[in-house]
Formats: C-alpha cells, structure tokens, sequence
C-alpha cells in the first residue's frame, strides 16, 4: 500500500508526540509516585520502551517510523530518502515531540511550557548519547536487514536497555532533546545543554552508517550458506 506525502508526515508527527508524550508524562507519574530515583526511572524507562514497540508496530507501515531526526538522517546517508522528504520528517518530528511534552504537561496539570533546569553536560554525557544514537541506528539497520519483523521489538528493548547502560539515559533522538527542553520534570534537560546532544546523536547515527552498513552489507541472509 502506498502512502501520501501528507499521510507519512502526520504519522511521523503523531508517533513522535505519543514518544515525547510517553516520556515526559511517565516521567511527572513516576516522580508524583515516588521518591526514589532508581525506581522513578524504571517507571520511565517501560513505559517509553514499550510504545516504541506498539508505535512502530502500527505506524511503521505508514511512513518507515523514524520519529526521530538521527534514524532519518541514517536514512538520508544511505540514500533511502531523499533531502525534500527527510526535511519534512525532521521539521514534523521536532513539531510533535514538543506538541507531546505541551499535552503530558496539560494531563498532570502544569504549566504549559517550562523552561528545564536539569544540566546535562560534560564528555561522559556527550559520549553517551553516541554510543546511544550509534546502538540505536544499528538495530535498526541489522534488525531490517535480518529479521524486518521484529524491529519493532528490536528498538523498544534497545532503548529500554539502554536508559539503563547509557549516562545520559539514552535519548537518542534530536526531537526528544528539543522537546525535553520545555519540561522542568523528571525528563527535562537544560535549553543550553542540548545543542551538544544533538551534535553527539547525529555523529552517531552517521557513525552506525558506516559501520554496521560495513557488517552486513554482503551478509548472506538467513538460511543461505556464504559461498566458498
């Protein structure tokens, strides 16, 4: 079935709001729930790991479910988009995660738009969200390459694992960091610190390109032997 150009970007528009939506108002539950940091986090971390799966699941087939400017400029590197359209996908995705953040806010009753006061910064922060973006961007390449089916599977676990291994906690998108800005809760982030995580996220996705088109670019695919 082929899609519209209208119908693909409102489905990146509104994965991207669920995303945001999902991890900042998980984030406010936890925190009203709780006084406990580590625990507060698991109630942020299920939660923003299982509507991945249920989002690309049923988004997927719409518009690829990038919801993410990074994984759209993985794409775009690797030709599988063209630089009209992945315009168009970043500039949707950044409008529905902040739109997300405005109606999580609006659901528990805050203000609408808050300015985060959370400081995120410094080189270990910095190195996370590579290794975080670059984990990302990799399982979704091998998981199309070799089981296309459970990708949605693929990510929502690999974020959920790595809000957990990651020092930054894993955001691994450009338009979660642009909304987590507007949010002084759990999820938030310091407007000033996110340009360098934007930077970190696309060095990489960029870097995933490279290497894990690399790894299994002359891959055999699954019950083929490699000639000899």
């Amino acid at each position: 079935m082929t899609h519209s150009n209208s119908q693909r970007l409102v489905a990146e528009a509104l994965g991207t709001a669920f995303l945001v939506g999902t991890v900042v108002g998980s984030g406010i539950m936890a925190d009203q729930l709780t006084d406990d940091v580590a625990l507060a986090l698991l109630g942020n971390t299920l939660p923003t790991g299982a509507i991945l799966v249920v989002l690309i699941t049923c988004l997927g087939p719409i518009s690829g479910a990038h919801f993410n400017p990074a994984v759209t400029l993985a794409f775009l590197l690797r030709r599988e988009i063209a630089a009209g359209p992945a315009l168009g996908y970043v500039a949707v995705q950044i409008a529905g995660g902040l739109a997300g953040a405005v109606v999580a806010h609006a659901m528990f009753e805050l203000p609408l738009v808050q300015v985060s006061q959370t400081a995120r910064s410094g080189v270990g922060q910095w190195i996370a969200e590579v290794v975080a973006a670059f984990g990302l961007v990799a399982t979704i390449l091998a998981g199309v390459r070799f089981r296309a089916d459970a990708v949605p599977w693929l990510v929502g676990l690999y974020i959920t694992a790595a809000y957990w291994f990651t020092a930054s906690t894993s955001f691994a998108n450009p338009a979660v960091a642009i909304a987590r800005a507007i949010t002084d809760t759990f999820s938030g982030i310091r407007p000033i610190d996110v340009p360098a995580f934007i930077v970190a996220e696309c060095i990489g996705a960029a870097l995933a390109v490279v290497v894990i088109g690399w790894l299994v670019g002359g891959a055999q695919r699954r019950g083929t032997a490699p000639a000899e």
